[in-house]
Parts: structure tokens; sequence; C-alpha cells
């Protein structure tokens, strides 16, 4: 999971990021609109945390901006501006959520988690594909009701396919959602994870699609 952090206060950027690596999201992170605007268009994020008070361009114009150039991404708005205009200006410009300064770092955690599950398109916070459930609320795998022992890079890879079950996945996109913006991942590294995560949850779980890329299915096809 890649997340945008487009936030100028270094100490809370740098806060914030370290709570999402901790729990194995890849982070970019912009100080300023005119950085943070170009990221949210070229590059491929499942979620976006924007503050609207931005140097060179605030928030809100990046983000209609954003919407008018059909970027879905959700995105969650973090400001010190907490009147109720300023809220409605920044859900009218197409915010999905919105915190007011101060907060603490695990409700962005938790809010970003959320937002992701919806955008995925899953109401529930738990999803099951065969034997593998995804509890996307606390980020945690189990293989028939036990707990999945995963490293970063797996549970990355295996959220991004979970979250999409029976959609095929590119390997390219694959390598976009799961390595930092300066990794220089293996031309193999991909085959390498889904090999580790066939090996832990079953090989019928993960398909490849030659030339295209890999689909997590329930095992019964």
């Amino acid at each position: 999971m890649r997340i945008l952090l487009v936030e100028d206060d270094a100490t809370l950027a740098q806060s914030i990021a370290r709570a999402l690596r901790a729990e194995n999201f890849v982070v970019d992170i912009a100080d300023n609109g005119e950085d943070g605007g170009h990221l949210g268009t070229t590059e491929c994020y499942d979620a976006a945390v924007l503050d609207l008070g931005l140097p060179i361009r605030d928030g809100v114009s990046v983000l209609r901006d954003w919407r008018t150039e059909g970027r879905a991404l959700p995105v969650l708005i973090l400001t010190a501006r907490d009147a109720w205009s300023e809220k409605v200006a920044g859900f009218k410009a197409g915010a999905d959520d919105y915190l007011t300064k101060p907060f603490r770092v695990e409700e962005v955690v938790m809010r970003l988690r959320a937002l992701i599950r919806r955008g995925s398109g899953h109401a529930g916070t738990r999803i099951i594909c065969g034997p593998l459930t995804y509890d996307a609320q606390i980020g945690v795998f189990e293989l028939d009701g036990l707990p999945l022992k995963l490293t970063a890079l797996e549970w990355r890879v295996l959220s991004v396919l979970m979250l999409r079950k029976e959609v095929v996945i590119e390997r390219s996109e694959l390598i976009e959602r799961v390595y930092e913006g300066d990794a220089d991942p293996d031309s193999n590294s991909i085959e390498v994870i889904i090999g580790r995560l066939r090996r832990k949850i079953g090989v019928e779980l993960i398909e490849t699609m030659r030339g295209r890329g890999y689909r997590l299915t329930d095992g019964t096809t």
C-alpha cells in the first residue's frame, strides 16, 4: 500500500510517516502543494493525506485539480483550520475525510485503512477469499482462522491482491505500490515475493496471468 503525504510541517510529516511505515505502508512525502500535486497526478497511490495550508499551492486547489484530472484516490485532509466553511471547501473539492490538528497519528492510520477499504469497494472490515481472511481495519491476515505471519513486502503485495481479489493486478502496479520511491528492486523481486506467499497460503490461491500479472482467487477455479 502506497500513501502520498503532503505536509509542510517536517516534524509532523515524519511522525505520520513513521506510524504508517510501522504498519507496512509505503510513504512518499511532499512538503509543498506544487510537488504534492505533481506526485498525486503522475504516481500510483492507494490514498493521500493532504494538508490545506501548504506553501506554493494550497491543498484545496491541489485536490480540485486531482479530481478534475480524474484522480479518484481517497484523500484525507489534515488541517489546523477548524472553521466549518473550511471543511465545506475541502469536501466540495473532493475530500473523503477530514481531521483537524492536533490529532493522534494512530487515528490517521485507522482512517486511511477505512478509506482504502471503501475505495476498493468493500463495505465490511473483514474480507474473505477462500481460507484467507483480511481484517482491513487493523491490517491483519488469517489463514484458516490462524494469524498469518508476513514480512512487510509480503503484506504489501498480499493486501493489494486481497483488496482487489479476483482482479488481475499488473506486475508494474505491484512494484509501484510495494517499494519505496527510492528503492531499486531486482527484475524478479515480485516473483520472489509471490513465491514466498504461495508457500505460506497455498499455490492455488495466487494465479499467474502470463504477460499481465497476478490474481488472488479462492482456490476453487
